[in-house]
């Protein structure tokens, strides 16, 4: 074989061999490279893309403080006064409201598709559209879910199965007074999630958003790749994945986690372009290395030939030999030479590709101490003695110490307070023996600047440096999230520390609480917590929760009286029931009402004391008609008159006027005797009749006839007659009075009964021609005391009042258009009729 040929065999079988042989270790010293470097900058890219989306909400945040803090929020919400029980519906603005600055100001920063104006009790008064995107249902009824909270708060929630950012803000009027909430409504759909992250994230990356329980994504900034619905799995085909807890939301009810997805292909294509650049550089240097060894060897050859040709030549005219001598030339020195350069050169390479290595090592730590520098939270890292070797800059600023005056003093000494000091030591030799967790939550206390304790939790994580054991810690001031748990479990206790019943039952009468001042209600119904009310009290919860009204209802247990309010809570398909005891308003009502009637009693008393001369003078006619016929009867007898017609004649009527007396005394005796109010069914025209005979002396004495112009048919109300008696003769003496003052041809007075509120009362007006009530008096004549008369007690009108109140009636005054003034009393009708009542 040629020496030519044969060169470059051997030179590319030495190349091939070295290519092979460096790109086994090389490829895959590049690869476990860009692996940890891959996975590095995807955490890395990951916290961005995460810190991008809560400074996207922060900006809903504080554009939520700017709309609820601004003037024309507080000064159109002065005037308005929202009540818990108006039910008005809420007010849909499809324009910008007044209440709204204008959108240059606060559009840039936000992107919502509502703005809510919220009450106090959750209810929604007034929505602006911004977009065209519909509101949630859950949020048009309003709910205790978002009710309004004495703290700002943002909230990742799913209405609808899509994800929305709650984020409210107190609001207050112009006086300071609490008005309810501001509440932004943005959907985190495509739209938010690409203008969360500005435009930055490239390179196909996708970001969304990810239910933890079903590992199904919510939303994604790219839905036509990642649709919604999609489960992680499947997104695993195509895409990396790295999903991080919400650590702003994690008091929320779901497990939302924020996705970051880099496509396979993307990863694949910059893996495959490394390989390529260093199987590139391989094969450069193999076939660098080939054509220097073929041009060497074949060179070398060419000498070697010439000089084996030589002493060939030689040997034959010397030494007659075919065979040529060995011998070492420059040929070979110079192959030498060749070959420590290209030593020399690989070495080179190396060295640029270590220093390249390097330098990518100190960026990515660069980056690695930015994202720990501009951390919210602290992060300490301590060697394997708890002494503090590293702190960022949120540690110098929560504990006061510069970061030189911290490191190489103990953690925990330094840091935490006496207790917590203690416990550390035991955690991290857990850690070290493998009995606890590789990733340990804890909750300690933290000691601040200038020694103040506060309540922290602490996250940590250990690590190995160069053989050594380290921890990291990540401590967080949970101060604000102590005070919120305290108050929620001071809500929670509420019900059991009242002194009133409450109680919860469900849909099937269940009793599933009972705080403990229900005890006197569970041993009324006969049950305990846990069983079933009495068939009676499960059909009203059954009703009230089908009407979705309260219901309230009166019990009495021994000498205990309970009020009883149900409260419906549909939505849960249950029943709150709270107590009330008011034994003792009952019996301060009892009381009063006993007081009411001697009150009554003793203006009657007072009234038949003034009414005496006109009672003496009713009772004189018919005992003087009584003394004149038994006379003349004793006459005729001794006159031995034998007509005895005549004599029974007279005795008949001694019988008529003695019953005339004593029907006159009767109804003296129901006005002025003491007893019980009883309540019947009586025709208010006699009533009115009753009356008119008792003045009908006084009325004669002022030369006063009284027009009674009552209604022909009957009309029957349910009254106590005597209480209702007291009211007429009040009002028809009042009148009498009030003639006094003016001629005695100008003096009418009218009593006129009709119908009344379409049929559904009765009426009954005293109408009389006096001089009037003046102005100033007219608004105190039901006050107590106060009278038009000199000798007046002032308590006949505001006695009537409460007796037609207590009859579910009413009393009023008013001029008449004639002069004088009209006094009407209107009752219910015991049966409505259709008359009506002339109001002339």
């Amino acid at each position: 074989m040629p020496m030519p040929l044969l060169a470059a065999l051997v030179g590319l079988l030495c190349g091939l061999s070295v290519w092979l042989v460096l790109d086994l270790f090389q490829s895959q010293a590049l690869r476990e490279i860009f692996s940890r470097e891959l996975q590095t900058r995807l955490d890395q890219q990951a916290r961005e893309t995460l810190i991008r989306f809560d400074n996207y909400t922060e900006a809903h945040v504080s554009t939520a403080r700017l709309l609820a803090n601004h003037r024309s929020l507080s000064n159109y919400l002065e005037p308005l006064y929202w009540s818990e029980r108006d039910s008005t519906p809420a007010m849909l603005h499809y324009q910008a409201p007044a209440w709204l600055p204008p959108a240059t100001l606060w559009r840039p920063l936000a992107r919502p598709s509502h703005i809510l104006l919220i009450d106090t009790w959750g209810r929604p008064r007034e929505i602006h559209r911004v977009s065209l995107d519909a509101l949630p249902q859950e949020l048009y009824g309003g709910s205790e879910q978002y009710q309004f909270d004495s703290r700002e708060r943002a909230t990742l929630t799913v209405l609808g199965g899509r994800p929305y950012l709650l984020v409210s803000e107190r609001v207050e009027d112009a006086t300071g007074t609490l008005m309810g909430s501001l509440m932004l409504v943005a959907p985190v759909d495509a739209a938010f999630l690409r203008a969360s992250q500005q435009g930055v994230a490239g390179d196909g990356v996708v970001v969304g958003l990810l239910d933890a329980d079903e590992q199904r994504f919510l939303a994604s900034s790219e839905p036509e790749k990642v649709a919604r619905g999609e489960r992680m799995e499947t997104a695993h085909r195509d895409y990396l994945i790295t999903s991080q807890a919400f650590y702003e939301y994690e008091g929320a009810a779901l497990n939302l986690q924020f996705a970051t997805l880099v496509p396979h292909a993307a990863v694949r294509a910059v893996q495959a372009s490394v390989v390529d650049v260093g199987r590139h550089q391989l094969l450069v240097s193999a076939v660098t290395f080939i054509t220097v060894f073929t041009l060497v060897f074949s060179l070398l050859s060419a000498r070697l030939n010439r000089i084996m040709s030589r002493i060939s030549f030689f040997s034959r005219k010397a030494l007659g030999s075919e065979q040529p001598m060995v011998e070492g030339g420059n040929q070979l020195l110079a192959l030498e030479d060749w070959v420590k350069q290209f030593i020399r050169l690989v070495r080179k390479t190396r060295e640029e590709m270590r220093l390249k290595y390097e330098f990518e090592v100190q960026e990515s730590e660069t980056l690695k101490r930015a994202i720990m520098e501009t951390s919210l939270d602290s992060i300490i890292t301590i060697d394997q003695d708890g002494r503090i070797v590293e702190i960022n800059t949120t540690a110098e600023k929560v504990f006061g110490y510069l970061r030189h005056e911290a490191i190489g003093r103990e953690f925990a000494g330094l840091l935490l307070d006496e207790e917590s000091a203690a416990r550390f030591p035991a955690l991290w030799a857990g850690l070290r023996q493998g009995r606890a967790p590789a990733d340990l939550r804890t909750e300690m206390t933290a000691l601040g600047v200038g020694g103040k304790p506060f309540p922290a939790e602490l996250a940590i994580k250990p690590l190995a440096l160069h053989g050594r054991s380290m921890l990291t810690v990540y401590l967080r001031d949970i101060t604000e999230r102590k005070r919120a748990e305290q108050e929620i479990l001071c809500l929670a206790k509420f019900p059991a520390e009242s002194p009133s019943p409450v109680l919860r039952v469900n849909r099937s009468g269940v009793i599933i609480y009972a705080n403990a001042s229900s005890a006197r209600l569970l041993e009324y119904w006969g049950c305990e917590e846990g069983q079933t009310l009495p068939p009676y009290w499960r059909e009203q919860v059954g009703h009230v929760l089908g009407s979705g009204k309260v219901w309230e209802v009166d019990v009495a247990w021994g000498e205990s009286i309970f009020s009883l309010l149900f409260t419906p809570v549909v939505d849960l398909d249950y029943v709150n029931i709270y107590g009330r005891d008011i034994s003792a308003v009952r019996h301060a009502e009892n009381q009063a009402r006993e007081h009411q009637q001697e009150l009554v009693h003793v203006c009657r008393l007072s009234t038949m004391g003034e009414m005496a001369t006109g009672l003496a003078h009713e009772l004189n006619q018919p005992l003087s008609a009584i003394a004149n016929y038994a006379n003349g009867c004793a006459r005729r007898l001794q006159m031995d008159n034998r007509d005895m017609r005549d004599i029974i004649s007279a005795l008949e009527q001694i019988n008529v006027q003695a019953d005339r007396a004593g029907l006159i005394i009767k109804r003296l005796r129901s006005l002025v005797g003491k007893q019980q109010p009883v309540r019947t069914k009586a025709d208010i025209n006699q009533v009115v009749r009753e009356v008119c005979s008792f003045v009908e002396f006084e009325a004669r004495k002022l030369n006063v006839v009284i027009e009674q112009e009552l209604t022909l048919s009957e009309m029957y109300v349910r009254i106590d007659v005597v209480q209702i008696e007291q009211v007429l003769l009040n009002l028809i003496r009042n009148a009498l009075d009030a003639l006094r003052d003016v001629p005695e041809e100008e003096r009418d007075l009218i009593v006129r009964s009709g119908c009344s509120d379409e049929g559904r009362s009765v009426a009954v007006q005293v109408i009389d021609t006096g001089p009037g009530i003046p102005a100033e008096a007219m608004d105190r004549l039901f006050e107590p005391f106060f009278t038009t008369k000199s000798s007046g007690m002032g308590m006949g009108l505001i006695i009537s009042k409460t007796i037609m109140e207590d009859h579910n009636g009413r009393i009023t005054v008013g001029r008449w258009h004639h002069g004088g003034t009209t006094f009407t009393m209107t009752l219910p009708l015991h049966e409505p009729i259709r008359i009506g009542l002339d109001e002339d």
